[in-house]
């Protein structure tokens, strides 16, 4: 395994490092991070990046298959634009992580904050997930128009495990959260649909795959106990258009 010391490394220095180690590295260990933004942005699959320290905004950012696992937390916009690729973070991640994620997958140990999953969109076999495995800030899954969004709340109410105005502006996509939550917490453009196979299927998949990068059992997450959440149309703000 390949190990960098980011300590006296600008952002460009180490990310510069990192696309030429990669071609040749399967593995590379990051430590000392100091909030170096963009780390892993456009790398491929064929590597695993293992990061110590605080990986800075943008991480992961337009990812094309590479892995990453972050030993603590990550700042904002992580996975920003990720077309492929998984990324697994041993602590909270900041806001606006998801944006705009066109593929892979996210697990984050705990929580999250705003507006997490806005523009989230799919294209065919292109479904981004997000699992989260704590709660989630106001505006989740905001303008969301694909893709899928896993909320476990684990150490939380129901009512905790989201902020408000979850889905505003939603028009694609599904969000499943763990417990009854509240309807004033959801935007208008949001509705409860009613679970099928499929969805326990995925639920059950996505969630085994947390419980062992987290170590967490699986016994103790109750797959009747998610409620789905939906778009009630494809085009929320319509009527504000003049044609």
């Amino acid at each position: 395994m390949k190990v960098l010391d980011a300590h006296k490394l600008s952002y460009r220095e180490l990310n510069d490092i990192i696309k030429e180690e990669a071609p040749r590295e399967k593995e590379i260990k990051i430590k000392n991070l100091r909030g170096q933004r963009y780390i892993g942005g456009t790398l491929k699959e064929g590597c695993t990046l293992y990061l110590d320290g605080i990986p800075g905004n943008d991480l992961a950012s337009f990812m094309n298959g590479a892995h990453i696992v972050v030993s603590g937390n990550a700042q904002d916009g992580v996975g920003n634009t990720m077309n492929k690729g998984e990324i697994v973070i041993h602590g909270h991640a900041g806001d606006i992580m998801g944006y705009a994620m066109r593929g892979g997958e996210i697990y984050v140990k705990t929580d999250v904050g705003y507006r997490v999953g806005i523009h989230m969109k799919e294209f065919g076999e292109q479904i981004p997930m997000l699992i989260i495995g704590g709660s989630a800030g106001n505006f989740l899954g905001e303008y969301m128009a694909g893709g899928v969004i896993i909320v476990l709340g684990i150490g939380d109410s129901p009512e905790e495990s989201i902020g408000n105005f979850c889905g505003t502006g939603m028009h694609g996509g599904r969000i499943y959260i763990r417990g009854e939550v509240p309807a004033f917490k959801f935007g208008k453009e949001v509705k409860e649909a009613a679970m099928e196979e499929e969805d326990y299927r995925l639920l059950k998949d996505k969630i085994k795959k947390y419980c062992k990068y987290f170590d967490y059992p699986m016994k103790k997450i109750n797959l009747e106990d998610f409620h789905k959440y939906v778009p009630i149309g494809s085009r929320p703000y319509g009527n504000l258009y003049a044609y």
